[in-house]
């Protein structure tokens, strides 16, 4: 079982009052979106170059206010891009589908997310 990250740092109590937020299951799973089409968009000849992985790094620069919150959002977007690099080797129907049903998606969570914008 692997250990928290934050478990790593000796105020973990003040750093897990500060990193929870209401929103985060989404953020996350944003997160993850964005590296399996970084992946998926790439496998299926798309042309988007680094555009998913600038994406979240704007992510990260807009929300990812502590290390350990930059760790958690950076380790979805790799479960994403490594979950569908074992997944799919090359650009099939069922690909090029899952890519857009996680475009839908993705814009979903995200008009979701504006909602708690200040």
């Amino acid at each position: 079982m692997a250990i928290p990250v934050i478990a790593a740092f000796s105020s973990a109590p003040i750093l897990a009052q500060n990193i929870s937020k209401p929103y985060d299951e989404k953020l996350f799973r944003l997160s993850e979106l964005l590296g399996a089409a970084h992946y998926l968009r790439e496998l299926c000849d798309a042309n988007d170059g680094q555009k998913w992985r600038d994406n979240m790094k704007a992510l990260l620069e807009a929300e990812g206010i502590s290390p350990a919150r930059k760790a958690a959002m950076s380790r979805h977007f790799n479960r994403g891009y490594r979950g569908y690099s074992r997944t799919y080797r090359s650009c099939t129907p069922p690909a090029r589908d899952t890519t857009e049903r996680f475009m839908e998606e993705a814009i979903s969570i995200t008009d979701e997310l504006i909602k708690f914008s200040p």
